[in-house]
């Protein structure tokens, strides 16, 4: 939340370069490392924590950049969709193409390569054309600012019940992740094939989603389509809970990669356009501090649950809890699914 106040005192982009710049290096020192025959398990903790640190920092600016990058606000969610159609698309190649990269030369390429990419994305940033944009000097306190980001976040009743929606989708829904090796492994019994074919249907359901919305970036009933998604993502869930069949249990999980990526990006798209430029960074702040932040509490209590009463049960608690908060919505907060951008 601190981070995030930072990124409406300062230019956005200049924030993300020097996040950027930080988060790069966490590859290049575990090549280093590596290289040099002195890595440990222990060397690893450090490089991922500044990385942690930065994403902290680069999250938030890099959501309220994407305004100023559209020059046409009724395409913003093609820009959103894109930018999870691209997420997506590397979620699937890039682990396979690494995969072979270790396999024929070793890890220290791996984390080179891995280092050297951020060159291309600090070229990118450079290379942008941005409409120039004035940062009034800040003499409030950063605790203060937050403190106003917070306040428009909770009094905003769309923001506030959409930031809801995101934080139970990633608290309990997303949960299942953590679980899908003993899923694999216990459940299907398909042991580490079977859990990569799972993640990979997970991936290319995520990039029908975002193919979707690029397709109806026009269409004005967003919130419409944030309902659908945030009902179809722990439907699936549930359905591949009770799955005893890889293929079957393969589909669900495209199904459910396709509803995430239609909520996620719907909600990134009304918040955008919902909220005021002046607290754009800090509102950002908060929806990324849902989505990312309540994840590893997420992976905590899925396990307890699956410790205590199995992978199945744990899924479909998990999914239970985030489809009655979605049908919750339905019926309680009807005006959410009539919200256009």
């Amino acid at each position: 939340l601190p981070a995030s106040a930072l990124a409406d005192r300062f230019p956005r982009r200049r924030l993300i370069l020097i996040t950027q710049t930080v988060i790069m290096t966490s590859p290049v020192a575990l090549a280093t490392l590596a290289g040099t025959g002195v890595l440990r398990t222990c060397h690893a903790g450090a490089p991922a924590a500044v990385a942690g640190v930065a994403n902290s920092f680069d999250a938030p600016a890099r959501q309220s950049l994407a305004i100023e990058m559209v020059e046409d606000r009724r395409d913003l969610m093609n820009a959103i969709a894109m930018n999870s159609l691209m997420f997506n698309l590397a979620r699937v190649a890039g682990p396979a193409i690494a995969g072979l990269v270790l396999a024929a030369v070793g890890p220290v390429l791996c984390f080179a390569l891995n280092g050297l990419s951020f060159l291309a994305v600090l070229a990118a940033l450079l290379a942008m054309r941005l409409p120039p944009l004035t940062h009034k000097p800040q003499t409030e306190s950063l605790a203060i600012q937050v403190a106003a980001g917070l306040r428009y976040t909770w009094c905003n009743k769309p923001i506030r019940t959409i930031i809801m929606l995101l934080g139970v989708s990633s608290l309990f829904g997303l949960s299942y992740a953590t679980l899908m090796p003993a899923y694999a492994a216990d459940v299907l019994h398909v042991g580490e094939t079977g859990l990569g074919w799972l993640s990979a249907a997970v991936g290319l359901g995520a990039l029908a989603g975002s193919l979707t919305l690029v397709l109806a970036g026009r269409l004005r009933r967003k919130g419409l389509l944030m309902t659908a998604g945030s009902l179809l993502f722990p439907g699936a869930l549930i359905v591949f809970a009770l799955s005893r069949s890889l293929l079957f249990s393969m589909a669900c999980l495209a199904v459910a990669g396709f509803g995430w990526v239609t909520q996620n990006a719907t909600s990134n798209t009304l918040v955008q356009t919902l909220v005021a430029d002046e607290l754009r960074g800090r509102v950002m702040g908060a929806y990324t501090l849902m989505f990312f932040g309540t994840s590893p509490f997420g992976a905590l209590l899925a396990g307890s649950l699956a410790q205590a009463l199995g992978p199945t049960a744990a899924v479909l608690i998990g999914a239970g809890v985030t489809l009655a908060f979605a049908v919750g919505l339905l019926f309680g907060i009807p005006a959410i699914r009539r919200l256009e951008a």
